[in-house]
């Protein structure tokens, strides 16, 4: 294969060589970020990964469709998280306000003092971030600020 057939443009206007790179780039961050320290942090609280998301996501009283939303998951697949929330004592589920067919899943006083120490710990810099330099933790955010700023243009 020829460097100019390398180099061609693909659908999104990037060449292959700038798309390996994109894609090798992906592939870093995400196993840098999930699922090892996602993993980590609910081994160590004792929760599931399922249910350390949907702690994370429950700051207010939540529906079930809106949990799975936020949990991007399968609606069906809520009822177990919810069970497990349940079995532990950290939430329960009642009717709507608005509408008594529907559940809304709200934390217990034990489910907010667990969901306090999931925030706690799920704010803590994971040690290869806390390992690089100041000047590369900086380039870091930079580059994370930009990729944010233009991920909520494209869904704004």
């Amino acid at each position: 294969m020829s460097y100019h057939s390398f180099v061609k443009k693909n659908p999104t206007g990037e060449n292959r060589a700038e798309a390996d790179l994109t894609r090798e780039a992906w592939g870093m961050l995400a196993a840098l970020v999930y699922p090892p320290r996602f993993l980590d942090i609910a081994r160590k609280l004792k929760l599931t990964p399922a249910t350390l998301g949907a702690l994370a996501r429950l700051e207010q009283p939540r529906t079930m469709g809106e949990i799975a939303e936020l949990l991007r998951c399968d609606p069906s697949n809520v009822t177990g998280i919810v069970d497990a929330l349940e079995e532990r004592g950290l939430g329960r589920r009642r009717p709507s306000e608005r509408d008594r067919r529907v559940k809304v899943i709200e934390l217990t006083a034990k489910g907010e003092k667990m969901r306090g120490r999931v925030m706690v710990e799920l704010s803590e810099p994971p040690a290869w971030l806390v390992g690089l330099s100041e000047r590369d933790r900086k380039a870091l955010h930079g580059v994370l600020r930009r990729a944010h700023e233009q991920a909520a243009e494209r869904t704004g």
